[in-house]
């Protein structure tokens, strides 16, 4: 797994939007955080659409939101926003995040973490748990808003 981590951030450091580093590896990795923390905060049994907003607002106007193994992609706000509100029809009980590796390159950041949790989608009658690694790129512009999100599902 972490050759796979390596060839990835070569490969996204080569390919970055960016010819030059914008932020510091500090301010980058604050980036990464507050958008795991967005991401958690839109997963819990309390969510609101205020944490949906808030998550929304990480991204640019123009971004990519790639699920890698599901050949699947958003690139419009209007129909994530859509989506993720109808995910709160769902029965969160509960969920986290734990950030396990940080790697940063040329405004790119990518995190390895563990999601779990337990969660009764409303399509189904029980609760589905889970716990799962996943990784993570993320590409910011000069303004530090997301461009490109690359989502590879453990």
């Amino acid at each position: 797994m972490n050759k796979f981590i390596l060839v990835l951030f070569c490969f996204l450091f080569s390919f970055s939007s960016s010819a030059h580093d914008n932020f510091t590896l500090e301010q980058l990795i604050e980036k990464a955080k507050v958008f795991v923390a967005a991401k958690n905060a839109r997963q819990q049994p309390n969510t609101t659409i205020k944490e949906i907003e808030n998550y929304i607002s990480l991204l640019s106007d123009d971004f990519i939101d790639e699920h890698v193994k599901f050949k699947f992609t958003y690139t419009d706000k209007s129909k994530l926003r859509e989506d993720m509100i109808n995910k709160l029809k769902d029965e969160v009980i509960h969920s986290s995040i734990e950030i396990n590796e940080v790697m940063v390159g040329a405004n790119v950041v990518i995190v390895k973490m563990t999601e779990s949790g337990k969660v009764k989608p409303t399509h189904l009658d029980k609760a589905i748990e889970y716990s799962k690694t996943n990784i993570v790129s993320l590409e910011f512009n000069q303004a530090g808003l997301i461009t490109h999100i690359r989502r590879h599902h453990g």
